[in-house]
């Protein structure tokens, strides 16, 4: 098994424990700034276990993850020459520079589609603080794109209840490029 199976299967179980609402915001701060590991694993779960908790599971999922966010990017800003070794090393290097043509192409609307989509978020997080991205639209970009990803997975579970575990298992990153793949669609048609 290797080291992100196994930070996996902690994940999950840490899903079931008692303080579970305490590691869901400590993950979603991790996640977006160094952590491999989404939020997701862990509030799908927590959702399906207390379903008249999934609006403020997903609240605490965005929250977290937007502070976490914010850490990525200071960590962008004020200390990218020591950071960048460590994104080659972990495999991030095209990720980052897609990330950075992103920004270059895009601006606001990179971080709202990172923080939505199945991208490695806190490689988007990183680059807006080594871009000097304005600090107000990536709060507001980190604000809609997580919370979206956040609400409409507990949206799901609430709608769907234990068959969701199964179908998300199965369909997660399908659905994942698929909106991506919408949204991107969109802005094109947006600005023609």
């Amino acid at each position: 098994m290797n080291m992100f199976q196994k930070l996996y299967i902690t994940t999950l179980r840490l899903a079931g424990h008692a303080r579970a609402s305490y590691y869901l915001f400590v993950l979603s701060v991790a996640e977006s700034s160094f952590f491999p590991i989404p939020p997701d694993v862990m509030l799908a779960p927590m959702c399906l276990a207390k379903p008249s908790k999934v609006w403020r599971f997903a609240f605490l999922a965005t929250v977290g993850s937007v502070l976490g966010g914010i850490l990525g990017y200071l960590i962008g800003k004020f200390s990218f020459e020591y950071i960048y070794p460590l994104i080659e090393n972990f495999g991030y290097s095209a990720a980052y520079q897609n990330a950075v043509n992103w920004f270059n192409n895009w601006g606001f609307w990179a971080i709202l589609i990172a923080g939505f989509s199945p991208i490695p978020y806190k490689v988007f997080t990183i680059a807006a603080g080594a871009l000097n991205m304005a600090f107000l639209p990536f709060i507001i970009g980190s604000l809609i794109g997580r919370g979206s990803r956040f609400y409409l997975l507990a949206f799901l579970v609430k709608l769907f209840g234990n068959n969701i575990d199964s179908l998300l298992n199965k369909y997660m990153d399908r659905i994942g490029w698929l909106i991506l793949f919408l949204i991107v669609i969109a802005l094109v048609v947006v600005n023609l």
